[in-house]
This record gives C-alpha cells, structure tokens and sequence, in this order.
C-alpha cells in the first residue's frame, strides 16, 4: 500500500476539505469552525470570499496562517496558530462565539478525532491516563455545527486504524458525523450508514478495506481524488 509522508497527507486532507466548501459556497454564504490540528491547515486553502472561518476563541473571518512579515502576535487562532485577517473580519468575547455555536449558527465545523466509528460516533478529546487537556470546545462543536467534517489521518503513527466499527474510546457526540476526510479516501453518512465516496488513486479498494474496520457501502459513484 502507498504511504504518504505526514506531511504531505495533512495537506492532501485540508485541500480536500476546503474544495468541499468553496463549492457548497457557489450556492450561499458559509459558516466554518475549524478545530485545532489539520482543521486550522484548511484555512490556507480555501479560495472562496463566501466562506467565513470561525475560531472559537473569538474571531470570525480567519485568514491564511501568518507568514513572518505579516505576523500580528494578536491574531492567533483556537490552535495558538499566528493567522491573517480577511476583509471585514470580525473580533468578540468567548460567550458571543460559543453563543453562535450553541445557537446554531455554524454551518460547519471541522474537528480532529481519535477514533470514528461506523455509527458516525466520534472520540476526539482524551485517550485514558493520557495527558487531560480537557475538552475544549469539541462538545459544543459537536451539538451546535449544522455538519460535522472529521479531518485525520487514516490510521495512528503506529498504523492502529483510526474508523473502526465500534469506538473504544470516550465519545465526545453519538451520530453526530457528517463527513470523514483522510489522505486515502472520504465517507459520507447517509441515512445512518457509511459510505464510501471517493478514494486516492493510489490505493485499492481491498488495501483501504484493511486498514478500516468499519462496515461500510462503497458508491456505485465512485470518485479517485
């Protein structure tokens, strides 16, 4: 099976990802949170004025990551990441971002996760007796984005796949996931199933089939990115 470097994979996942809004946003406006890790990559992809970056520390209109010339020590995202500012770009308190979450106002939001499993559960916020950063926002996120867009790699950096049939971990939502993007491929749920929608082009079905336990259909659409 082909292995992307981490790197290269992180990138080919943000890309996707912020192609999917630049074409949900050709019909109206957007609403994003991106979440920390490979979330807050898609940001330096996206190519639409009518998609909106939400960080939940207080910003709406998040820009590209900051390159040195441009780095305003101020303006970082949810993920501590120096970032840019779009035109128009607006700044609130905690309770004013969280209200737009809770009150469903987020057209989507775009998390990390552990584990994800058939049943569109998500554990994405401690692995027991590890290190507790605590859950964040994650489980507001969960609840109040209108979709829920996974964004990690497929399987650990020890090779322990990651979309598994049954989580083992703490759930931070129960069937609350829309959509999960890897470097291989991209599932949908539907109607509480999942399916398999596009795959890389460097793999075969039978190889992503051994590296995902979960049950899943495979489209009779099917796409290779």
């Amino acid at each position: 099976m082909y292995l992307f470097d981490e790197e290269t994979a992180k990138k080919r996942i943000a890309q996707r990802i912020a192609r999917e809004f630049s074409e949900m946003s050709k019909e109206k406006d957007l609403f994003v949170n991106l979440g920390v890790g490979i979330p807050t990559m898609v940001a330096d992809y996206i190519d639409s004025k009518r998609v909106f970056l939400h960080a939940e520390n207080g910003m709406l209109g998040v820009g590209p990551a900051a390159c040195d010339r441009e780095c305003d020590p101020l303006l970082i995202n949810a993920g501590r990441i120096k970032v840019t500012e779009t035109l128009g770009c607006s700044y609130f308190d905690s309770s004013v971002s969280f209200g737009m979450i809770r009150g469903g106002h987020v057209d989507a939001t775009v998390i990390g996760a552990f584990e994800v499993d058939q049943k569109g559960n998500v554990a994405n916020w401690i692995i027991p007796n590890g290190k507790m950063l605590g859950v964040g926002g994650a489980m507001d996120l969960v609840t109040g984005a209108k979709k829920v867009y996974i964004a990690m790699q497929h399987v650990s950096k020890k090779g322990v796949p990651k979309i598994l049939t049954k989580c083992k971990l703490p759930i931070t939502g129960y069937g609350k996931v829309f959509t999960i993007v890897t470097e291989y491929a991209l599932f949908r749920f539907i109607e509480q199933k999942m399916h398999l929608e596009e795959i890389c082009s460097e793999i075969t079905l039978e190889e992503l089939k051994g590296i995902t336990p979960a049950e899943y259909v495979v489209s009779d659409e099917l796409k290779y990115f």
